[in-house]
């Protein structure tokens, strides 16, 4: 599996874990982020929202092709489901 450079900040409460330990749970979290860190997860928790054409935009496709634009149209904006 491939892991992405990223930073991640972990806070630990049990202050006798070992390094082994911390990189056993670091190693964890970047498996789980992979796996969720998808388009297809990015699209289902999305919407782009039209205010010129009062339209809410939830298709796969076009949110990959409005996503991957360089830059965002006006009035174009993405917002959580959540």
């Amino acid at each position: 599996m491939k892991t992405g450079n990223r930073d991640l900040l972990v806070l630990v409460k049990d202050e006798f874990m070992n390094q082994h330990e911390i990189e056993t749970e670091l190693e964890q979290l970047n498996s789980i982020l992979y796996k969720l860190e998808t388009v297809e997860s990015f699209c289902k928790a999305h919407e782009i929202f039209d205010v010129a054409r009062h339209k809410v935009i939830e298709k796969r496709k076009k949110l990959v092709q409005i996503i991957h634009q360089p830059e965002l149209k006006p009035f174009l904006f993405i917002y959580n489901k959540n």
